[in-house]
C-alpha cells in the first residue's frame, strides 16, 4: 500500500504556513513523489486568499483533523451472506474465507444481522436432545440445500419448524413413532420404501423427502396432492440428506440481531473501545447511508494508517492539526523554537533561524538543483515577504534577502512592489468578516511553566479601523481566554508603515505593572519597533509572566 503524505502547516494558518506547504509538496512531486499532497489545517486568511487568487493557485486540501478513522483501516471487500442463504452456505463461506463473522445483508446492502462461527457451531454441534429432531427451514431453502426438487407442493417462503423422522424401520414401528406428533409439523425422510411413503402421505405430514434419487412410488402422487404433502426428491442418501436438512435453516433465523456497528467516519479510538467492550469478534462498519462498508476486528487495529505528515512552519503538536500525535510524522521544516515531542523513529528535521519557512523550502529546491515553477516561485516569495513584513521584521536574515533575490527573478516580480500590493490589498480588518476571525485567523498558543498564553497578529496600514473595533475585539479575546482556559489572550495589531504594534490584551490584572511598554489605556499597550511575535512579543511576554 502506497501511503499518502500530507504537507501541512499549523492551525489558523498564515501565508507562510500555506505557501510553504504548497511549495514543498510541489518540490516532492518534482522529485517523483506523486503521492505527496499539500494540505492546510484551517481556512486561509484574507491575505493568503488574495495571494492564491492573484497567482491562480488552488488552496490546499483542508484537513480539519487527521485522527485515524475507521475508514482508514477496514477492508472494504467484506465477505457477506444474504438473508435467505442457508446455514450450509454460511458454513462453506466460513471454511473458504477463514473469517469468524458473516454480516447478513438484506436487499439494499444494509446489515440485517450478524452470524458468528461460534454461534453456528453452538447451534449444530452442542448436544441437545430437543434439537436433535428440530429442523428450522423454509421449503425453498430445504430444496436448495438438498439439491432436490418438489414433485408436489413446495410453496411458501416462511421459515417453519419441523421435526425430522427417518423412515428406516418397519411400517408398524414407524407409524407408532410419528402418530404421537402433529403431522403438519413432521418432515419424514425415507428411501424407496413404499409403505413408509404411503403412511406419511396418509397422515398428511408437512414434507416427505425421498432420498437416493428414487422417485415417489407409483400411485402416491395424487394422494400427496390431496393431503397437501410437499414431496421433495433428492439425489443424496438418507444419512447425508438428514445432515443437510438441519443445515438448511436460513441464516436470517440464526442471525444475531443485536450487533455492534460503527460509522466509517468515527475514530480508531472509538473502534478500539467497542472491540474491547463487545463479546462479539467484530464490529460492522457502516457508510453514512447505513450500508455495510466492511468488518473491523481486533487485528484491524494493527493495520497501518494509509497516510503520514510532513509538518511545515511549526514543530509543536499543540499547534499541529488535531490528531497529528496519532499519525507518523516523517519530516519537519520550521523556523521556530523547538518544542516537538520525541519521534518513534529518525526523521528529517530542517530548521534554521530565518524569517520564513518559505526560505527553507526555497533552499531545498536549490539543494536539489531544481527551480520552482513561476507560480510556486511567486508563492514562496509571498510567504517570505509576508512573514518578514517585506523584509522589515527583526527576524529577517541575510538568507531571507538572498532567497528573495533568487525568487523574484524566477517569479518575474519586483519583491518590494509585490509586498506592498499584498499588504495594501489585505490591511483592512473588515476583510476578515468578523471580529472573531480577526482574533483567530493567526492565533497561536505558547506555554510558560503552568500557564498557557495565546497571541494573535494582524498587519494593518494605520489604526483608525482598529480603534473603531477595539471594544468588540477585546470582548472576542475575553471569550477566547475563557474558552481555552488561557492566562492571557492578546492581539498584536502591527502597522507596517510605522513599524509599531498596538497590543490589545485580556488577562491577569498585574500585567500592567510589568509590561515595560507604555499603556495607552486599559488593556492596550504601544510597542514601538516591535513587529515580530516570534522574536520579540512572545519572548517578552514569557519573561514578564515569570514576574507575575
Amino acid at each position: 500500500m502506497t501511503k499518502t503524505t500530507y504537507v501541512i502547516g499549523h492551525r489558523n494558518p498564515d501565508t507562510d504556513s500555506i505557501a510553504s506547504a504548497i511549495g514543498y509538496a510541489a518540490l516532492k512531486q518534482k522529485m517523483g513523489n506523486s503521492n505527496v499532497v499539500a494540505a492546510m489545517a484551517g481556512t486561509p486568511n484574507p491575505q493568503t486568499r488574495y495571494i492564491l487568487d492573484r497567482l491562480g493557485i488552488a488552496a490546499p486540501l483542508l484537513l480539519a483533523d487527521v485522527h485515524p478513522k475507521v475508514r482508514d483501516i477496514i477492508n472494504r471487500q467484506a465477505i457477506t451472506i444474504g438473508q435467505q442463504a442457508s446455514a450450509y452456505e454460511a458454513l462453506e463461506l466460513f471454511n473458504k474465507s477463514g473469517v469468524r463473522i458473516l454480516p447478513i445483508i438484506n436487499g439494499d446492502e444494509r446489515p440485517f444481522g450478524a452470524l458468528s462461527l461460534r454461534r453456528l457451531s453452538e447451534s449444530y454441534m452442542l448436544p441437545c436432545q430437543e434439537k436433535l429432531r428440530q429442523v428450522m427451514t423454509s421449503l425453498p431453502s430445504l430444496s436448495k440445500t438438498l439439491a432436490g426438487s418438489y414433485v408436489t407442493g413446495g410453496d411458501g417462503d416462511d421459515t417453519i419448524a419441523l421435526k425430522l423422522f427417518i423412515g428406516a424401520m418397519l411400517e408398524e414401528s414407524f407409524t407408532g413413532l410419528i402418530d404421537a406428533h402433529d403431522a403438519r409439523e413432521l418432515l419424514v425422510m425415507t428411501g424407496n420404501r413404499r409403505t413408509i411413503q404411503q403412511a406419511a402421505i396418509e397422515r398428511g405430514v408437512r414434507v416427505l423427502v425421498v432420498t437416493g434419487g428414487h422417485p415417489l412410488e407409483e400411485g402416491l402422487h395424487q394422494q400427496a396432492l390431496e393431503k397437501g404433502v410437499s414431496v421433495l426428491l433428492t439425489p443424496h442418501d438418507t444419512a447425508t440428506a438428514a445432515w443437510l436438512a438441519r443445515l438448511s435453516t436460513p441464516v436470517s433465523f440464526l442471525a444475531e440481531r443485536k450487533f455492534t456497528t460503527i460509522g466509517v467516519g468515527e475514530s480508531l479510538a472509538g473502534l478500539r473501545q467497542k472491540l474491547m467492550s463487545s463479546s462479539e469478534p467484530a464490529v460492522l462498519a457502516l457508510e453514512e447511508d447505513g450500508t455495510l462498508a466492511g468488518v473491523a476486528t481486533k487485528s484491524s487495529l494493527l493495520s497501518p494508517i494509509p497516510y503520514n505528515l510532513i509538518l511545515v512552519d511549526h514543530n509543536e503538536l499543540g499547534q499541529a492539526v488535531p490528531g497529528a500525535e496519532q499519525v507518523e510524522i516523517s519530516e519537519v521544516i520550521d523556523h521556530h523554537k523547538l518544542g516537538n515531542s520525541h519521534s518513534s523513529s529518525p526523521i528529517a528535521f530542517i530548521t534554521a533561524p530565518v524569517g520564513s519557512t518559505c526560505t527553507l523550502v526555497a533552499g531545498r529546491y536549490r539543494e536539489c538543483r531544481l527551480e520552482p515553477d513561476k507560480p510556486i516561485a511567486a508563492l514562496l516569495l509571498a510567504g517570505i515577504l509576508s512573514d518578514t513584513v517585506i523584509l522589515k521584521s527583526p527576524t529577517t536574515t541575510e538568507g531571507d534577502r538572498q532567497t528573495v533575490a533568487w525568487l523574484e527573478k524566477l517569479a518575474g516580480l519586483a519583491a518590494a512592489d509585490f509586498g506592498r500590493d499584498i499588504f495594501a490589498a489585505c490591511s483592512s480588518l473588515k476583510n476578515y468578516g468578523s471580529v472573531e476571525r480577526v482574533v483567530s485567523a493567526d492565533f497561536k498558543l505558547f506555554q510558560q511553566e503552568k500557564h498557557t498564553i495565546g497571541v494573535g497578529q494582524v498587519e494593518v496600514v494605520g489604526y483608525d479601523e482598529f480603534y473603531g473595533m477595539k471594544d468588540e475585539l477585546l470582548n472576542a479575546l475575553a471569550e477566547v481566554k475563557r474558552r481555552d482556559n488561557l492566562f492571557i489572550a492578546g492581539l498584536m495589531v502591527t502597522d507596517i508603515t510605522t513599524e509599531t504594534t498596538l497590543f490589545l490584551v485580556e488577562g491577569h490584572t498585574r500585567i500592567a505593572h510589568v509590561m515595560e511598554y507604555p499603556q495607552l489605556e486599559p488593556h492596550l499597550y504601544e510597542l514601538k519597533n516591535v513587529m515580530s511575535r516570534k522574536k520579540q512579543m512572545v519572548p517578552h511576554l514569557l519573561k514578564i509572566l515569570a514576574k507575575v
